[in-house]
């Protein structure tokens, strides 16, 4: 696959690319739809649709739902342009039971435009720099020291947000 991906022709690629992210895209909306039209009247007890409706009501979701609210459906394919807000984006538009047909045109644009950069440049910028990283045991290092420093800025973030909230 990762042949196909790298040296593939540019058309066949960019065309399984697209039906890759458009099947994703239209799984996490229908996810949402799901969970709006059949957990949020009868909230689960336990096992896996609690963990779906506890994950549905978290503070993620529940700001990206606001975003799309705030800024209407062009956030959706501007959403294809980010990296784990477009997930959140994609539930959000299920879990508002926003029309099918209207979600589905929302999110086309932004199906071609994920496409379109990870059939051109996406994989090798991304390749390139684990390339870099992984190069040198200072780029190896480096790696692991960024990836430290984000978990420790988003659990000092989220230890504040929960300090604010009791208050």
């Amino acid at each position: 696959m990762g042949d196909f991906l790298d040296s593939g022709p540019l058309i066949w690629v960019f065309l399984f690319l697209l039906f890759v992210v458009f099947c994703r895209a239209q799984a996490t909306y229908w996810l949402g739809y799901f969970i709006a039209s059949k957990l949020t009247s009868n909230v689960p007890q336990d096992g896996w649709r609690r963990k779906l409706y506890n994950w549905s009501e978290s503070d993620a979701v529940i700001n990206g739902i606001g975003t799309l609210h705030r800024r209407g459906w062009i956030i959706i394919p501007l959403s294809f342009l980010t990296v784990g807000f477009q997930t959140i984006i994609q539930l959000a538009a299920g879990l508002t039971r926003m029309a099918p047909p209207k979600y589905t045109l929302a999110m086309f644009p932004g199906c071609i435009a994920w496409a379109i950069i990870y059939s051109t440049i996406g994989f090798s910028v991304w390749n390139a720099l684990l390339a870099t990283f992984a190069g040198s045991p200072a780029g190896v290092a480096t790696l692991i020291g960024l990836i430290i420093l984000i978990i420790v800025l988003v659990w000092l973030r989220k230890r504040a947000q929960e300090k604010l909230i009791n208050e």
